[in-house]
């Protein structure tokens, strides 16, 4: 999963040569798990044509303010494209096109969708060796770049004239990992590694039948998530689980065990900033696991449990300087057990939930959950996707860290 995963992005293509490389642009955007759509100067449909890039993106094209449709026409609204957009990348700049960004010139679509836009901006530029190091067109530059318009370098290379110098459009490959880059340096946990733990664990009784529970993983995956979105680097221990998730910045390490999955986070917990234990970890496992299947003989049958390792508690007292974050599923009592949990295991913050609540717990989508600190804050929460839940827990990690 790229950073631009959902991202809206609206590319802007100028009239250039360069202009066959946006085909290739908005499909390495969509790739890469993007909405995209595309705005052109009326001239540059004559380097490309809208319906390929319509094709590509699977939105309609934007070039004029009024789409002639027999006796209606259709109004383009180039500000609701602008805020639309979470991303503007505009490439190829030419030299016109930049020279009336950079004086406020609004003679076409692109153009008023360039003013009207709220979002990050960046340009990238191609032209002749002689264009590009035009005095008029460093000025532009300029102008651009300190109204906090981002600058894709050109390459050099071989130009449409036959020139070989400055002034050719960066590859698409560059553009999307430029973006990326930029966009990476400045999320609040970049630099930062966070564990997560997910799922149930099973515990044998032999080699058929475990002791289990009915978590699903949902919780600790959307956690992943939610963090991985802030640019961290993810890792994920989970139980057996149904789950999934494709990204660059997550690593899922999968165990069965409580044992194995305490093995795991201690191999891990030292070289992380944050740690978030939301498995739901068996509390007993059966003290003696037959190496065969066990037969129904008997009319009753006992076996004898012992305790697990208390994985957060062990945590708690190894950390140094992590943020450790606990989770408590209570029915009853539930802010007295979950206090207690947060105290006795050294924790930061404890993310409590009631089985209490409709919509909260196991095998559901949503979750109310209340977050107390190390400071005795309460603060109770709304029920919510599973998905907010983790964005909002990672919003306050981040407070509570200075991240």
């Amino acid at each position: 999963m790229s950073i631009l995963k959902d991202k809206n992005i609206l590319l802007g293509i100028t009239a250039g040569i360069a202009a066959y490389k946006s085909a290739n642009l908005v499909r390495l955007f969509i790739k890469a798990g993007a909405n995209v759509k595309v705005v052109m100067t009326p001239a540059s449909k004559e380097f490309i044509t809208p319906l390929t890039l319509s094709t590509l993106s699977k939105n309609p094209v934007f070039s004029t303010f009024v789409d002639e449709d027999e006796d209606n026409g259709i109004w383009n609204n180039h500000v609701e494209l602008g805020l639309w957009a979470d991303l503007f990348v505009i490439a190829p700049a030419t030299a016109n096109t930049m020279a009336k960004m950079a004086n406020g010139v609004c003679d076409n679509m692109l153009l008023a969708t360039y003013l009207s836009a709220k979002c990050p901006i960046y340009f990238a530029p191609a032209m002749d060796l002689d264009m590009y190091r035009h005095k008029s067109t460093k000025t532009s530059f300029e102008k651009l770049i300190a109204y906090g318009n981002k600058l894709i370098p050109a390459g050099t290379g071989e130009l449409a004239s036959g020139l070989i110098g400055e002034g050719r459009m960066a590859e698409p490959e560059e553009i999307v990992t430029f973006v990326e880059n930029d966009i990476l340096g400045q999320l609040p946990l970049r630099g930062k590694r966070v564990l997560i733990t997910a799922g149930p664990t099973y515990e044998a009784i032999d080699p058929v039948r475990f002791i289990g529970n009915h978590s699903s993983g949902k919780m600790g995956f959307e956690i992943a998530k939610a963090a991985a979105s802030l640019g961290a680097e993810v890792i994920l221990v989970t139980g057996p689980t149904h789950q999934k998730v494709s990204s660059n910045f997550i690593s899922i390490i999968p165990v069965i065990s409580a044992e194995d999955m305490y093995t795991e986070v201690h191999k891990h917990f030292n070289t992380v900033d944050i740690a978030v234990l939301s498995a739901a970890v068996a509390d007993y496992r059966p003290k003696n696991v037959a190496t065969q299947k066990i037969k129904k003989k008997e009319s009753a049958f006992t076996i004898e449990l012992e305790k697990t390792k208390d994985i957060l508690k062990s945590l708690g007292a190894i950390k140094k300087n992590q943020f450790l974050v606990g989770f408590a599923l209570e029915t009853n009592n539930e802010l007295e057990h979950a206090k207690g949990k947060l105290n006795s295991k050294n924790l930061d913050l404890i993310v409590l939930n009631s089985l209490q609540d409709n919509g909260a717990g196991f095998g559901v989508s949503t979750n109310k959950v209340t977050f107390i600190t190390s400071s005795n804050d309460i603060i109770e929460n709304e029920l919510k996707s599973k998905a907010d839940v983790a964005k909002d827990l990672m919003q306050l990690i981040l407070k509570q860290t200075d991240a």
